[in-house]
């Protein structure tokens, strides 16, 4: 990339816009594979993975089925493509179960389709700006809750075959490679080798349905019971928990980090909890070199 990673992170002036695709897509990137690391050194290690539509490329290179040269070039050169569809579609979230929402999309079959089923009542669906308008008109005079998300393309919507292939020359280079811990696709909904992830997975990544709830359920099924968004901000852990509730099992759903609370703090708060519900902490990795002991619970 043109620009310096670090100011952006570090809000430097004069930095690179957070609001551009070719920016906001490897930042976040760098920001889900660091703190995945972090998590690491604090014992916490992945036992299987999920991502969401472009945290798949996190998620591929934390299991160990992208190298971190090979996903970084991912991100880096499949947001820059995305930018030929920059102004001509956008997306909106539905707080309604995706049969619902498929039914009401129908009214702009060709234009409007389903980009992402989070949850049993979040649908993200995805096409053209002047049919999203009409959509979110409707939606209001039907008490449908929607809002449009802060996007000006239409990821996961036929607006994505215009580069089909240029992402196949662009990422041809990319030498995916199988891995130990288990991958969970939410281009399939299932587990997946991960040496399928070329270039043509990352078209359909970016092409398809994110089929995440489906995803979730099939972790849930195989017995994972602590689920750690590893991101920014909590993004998806809302629809992750509605699954966990509709699929009537007990599980802990955990955050990283906050918006307004980067900090070491809100990591540690957030570590505490993912103990709390059975994670496996290694507290003497994290309390090295600060000589802690054992004191006393006050009587009050």
């Amino acid at each position: 990339v043109e620009w310096s990673l670090l100011d952006v992170v570090r809000g430097v002036e004069g930095a690179a816009s957070l609001e551009r695709v070719d920016v906001v897509q490897p930042v976040l990137w760098a920001v889900m594979v660091s703190l995945a690391e972090v998590w690491r050194s604090c014992g916490v290690r992945p036992a299987a993975v999920v991502g969401h539509s472009q945290g798949e490329i996190a998620a591929a290179c934390v299991a160990g089925g992208l190298s971190l040269e090979d996903a970084a070039l991912v991100v880096a050169l499949r947001s820059r493509a995305l930018r030929a569809l920059s102004g001509l579609g956008g997306m909106v979230s539905v707080a309604r179960g995706v049969s619902v929402v498929r039914e009401l999309v129908g009214r702009w079959e060709g234009r409007v389709s389903v980009a992402a089923v989070n949850g049993p009542s979040s649908v993200v669906v995805s096409g053209d700006a002047d049919a999203l308008d009409e959509l979110l008109v409707v939606c209001e005079a039907e008490g449908v809750r929607a809002r449009r998300v802060a996007v000006d393309y239409a990821s996961h919507s036929a607006h994505v075959e215009r580069i089909e292939a240029e992402l196949g020359r662009l990422l041809a280079p990319v030498v995916p490679r199988s891995c130990e811990v288990p991958f969970y696709s939410t281009v399939s909904g299932g587990v997946i080798d991960t040496v399928s992830l070329d270039a043509g997975y990352w078209y359909r990544n970016l092409r398809g349905t994110v089929e995440f709830e489906a995803a979730t359920r099939a972790l849930l099924a195989d017995g994972f019971r602590v689920l750690v968004e590893v991101s920014a901000h909590p993004v998806v852990a809302t629809g992750v928990r509605e699954t966990v509730e509709d699929a009537g099992v007990a599980a802990g759903v955990v955050g990283t980090l906050r918006r307004d609370e980067g900090g070491w703090e809100r990591f540690t708060l957030s570590l505490g909890e993912a103990w709390a519900y059975g994670a496996d902490v290694d507290w003497d990795a994290f309390y090295d070199g600060t000589r802690p002991r054992r004191v006393d619970l006050p009587t009050y």
